[in-house]
């Protein structure tokens, strides 16, 4: 069962942490998805058996999460040797071609869930239907274009509302700061690696910064940034 969690979960890449957690917990909740049912048809658990460990898969599920997203986005830095992270000029073009998409003429922009920006040049991100206040669309940045919108499968229990925010509130050039910030951190650990993506998750109307971690060879240590990208804190786990 594992295996196939994993399989469903971290498909999309973009997907944040937050999210993966909160898909596992429904996997396992009494009375759930056809989905659902039909797991326990082709893997019943045993009723004398102990329930699975919810929190270890959790873990497990995050932490290939992790590891796809790196190796992924490594290799791609290497075949275009593109550090769009630090690049202000870039991130401030894109988020001003954002702002000029027809479809959000004269209209504000709302972030849905999560912003991911890559150091290969490429950003995804989900916003709010032009019309529709109840859909929700994705857009990749590469080439220096935004791509067309592509529809998000929604689920009834997803609370559109409380993962917004408007774009007014968010600076692209942030993520300049934040992969600054964390870079020079990762020079002081040994064993640490620079950051190959940055992401702001949305919760409750307010944003979150990623990565919040720092693993050295001997070390792990807990970073935190303000929404304007500057350090919050940083201390030793």
């Amino acid at each position: 069962m594992k295996k196939l969690i994993i399989l469903m979960i971290c498909g999309p890449l973009f997907l944040s942490c937050e999210q993966i957690s909160k898909s596992i917990n429904e996997t396992f909740r009494k009375n759930d998805t056809v989905v659902n049912k039909e797991l326990e048809k082709t893997n019943p658990i045993p009723p004398e058996n102990p329930q699975p460990d919810v929190n270890a898969i959790i873990k497990t599920v995050l932490e290939t999460h992790s590891t796809i997203l790196r190796e992924h986005h490594v290799e791609s830095e290497g075949s275009k040797g593109v550090d769009f992270l630090t690049n202000t000029n870039g991130l401030k073009k894109a988020e001003e071609a954002l702002r000029k998409l027809p479809q959000y003429k004269g209209k504000e922009i709302f972030i849905y869930s999560t912003l991911y920006f890559y150091n290969d040049g490429t950003i995804n991100v989900m916003l709010q239907h032009p019309e529709n206040p109840k859909y929700v669309d994705t857009y990749e940045f590469r080439d220096n274009k935004w791509s067309e919108p592509r529809p998000v499968q929604l689920s009834v229990r997803d609370d559109i509302q409380s993962r917004l925010i408007s774009l007014n509130k968010i600076n692209f050039i942030s993520a300049a700061k934040v992969t600054d910030i964390y870079n020079k951190k990762v020079q002081e650990i040994e064993g640490a690696k620079p950051a190959t993506s940055v992401y702001i998750s949305i919760w409750d109307n307010q944003i979150r910064w990623y990565p919040t971690t720092i693993n050295g060879s001997r070390e792990r240590y807990s970073i935190q940034f303000n929404d304007d990208g500057t350090l919050k804190t940083f201390k030793q786990d």
